[in-house]
């Protein structure tokens, strides 16, 4: 978040999120780690539609950061993942993944699953 100027987005570049079984592992047992006022805080905040269910609205910033799935972390600097307010960052080529995704945050994965 640091180069792309996420601030202010309120999420609109961040979902659905596709992931892997590893990602849901290490996402499962962050939250598994949080305090349960802070992961109740950001399960509860309202989204808009479409809007990865881990992005924290209130603080405008991925409430996953530490371990967010591959395609976050790729986003803005791939081709086909430009952020319109950067869009010179988007250099390197498509974006292949290592592992094959098991679904989507918000549609295949829900806070009931977490």
């Amino acid at each position: 978040m640091e180069a792309l100027p996420c601030q202010g987005c309120k999420g609109l570049c961040c979902g659905p999120v596709p992931i892997t079984e590893k990602e849901y592992k290490m996402i499962h047992k962050k939250l598994k780690a949080l305090p349960k006022k802070l992961r109740d805080d950001l399960k509860n905040q309202p989204r808009m539609f479409g809007t990865c269910i881990f992005y924290d609205m209130q603080k405008d910033q991925c409430g996953i950061h530490s371990v967010r799935p591959e395609v976050c972390r790729a986003f803005g600097y791939h081709k086909e993942l430009v952020c319109f307010r950067k869009p010179e960052l988007a250099t390197k080529e498509m974006l292949t993944f290592k592992e094959k995704q098991i679904g989507y945050l918000s549609i295949d994965f829900t806070w009931k699953h977490f």
